[in-house]
């Protein structure tokens, strides 16, 4: 799988050990991210990731910043994006499960590492099992194309 991953200026050390970890598991990663601890908003990182996947660059996304919240926040503005913020494996694979997430965020200031490394492998080793939960996706997007300006 081809993944892009983004991160602002709080998640430099923690994006290259996710990095790290991802192509271990065999994962192409396209680093969207900055290099530099110096300040640096992170919209722009989740808005590049997020128009990767829509273009068809990458098929999935990780994002970092301090909490995960704003770099998903930034990216779920992107039409067809289903990004999600996870602290634990289970929120990881049902997001992919039920509601077929393309990105997956989460804070380098609120979990370690490890845990990390376990709802990464959770978010990307899960498939979307369509069904009912479809319905839900389509319903989804069918608001976002009614809130489009």
């Amino acid at each position: 799988m081809k993944i892009g991953i983004g991160n602002d200026h709080v998640a430099v050390d923690f994006k290259y050990k996710v990095k790290d970890y991802l192509e271990e598991l065999g994962h192409e990663v396209v680093d969207f991210g900055t290099d530099s601890e110096e300040r640096t908003d992170y919209p722009k990182y989740g808005k590049n990731v997020a128009e990767s996947i829509v273009k068809g660059e990458v098929d999935k996304g990780i994002l970092i910043c301090g909490t995960g919240v704003g770099i998903s926040l930034s990216a779920n503005k992107v039409k067809g994006i289903r990004a999600v913020v996870c602290s634990e494996p289970y929120t990881a694979k049902l997001s992919r499960q039920h509601n077929n997430t393309n990105i997956l965020a989460f804070g380098s200031r609120v979990i370690g590492i490890d845990l990390a490394k376990m709802i990464v492998n959770e978010w990307v080793s899960t498939e979307f099992e369509g069904g009912r939960h479809q319905n839900r996706i389509n319903m989804i997007d069918d608001i976002e194309t009614e809130y489009l300006c």
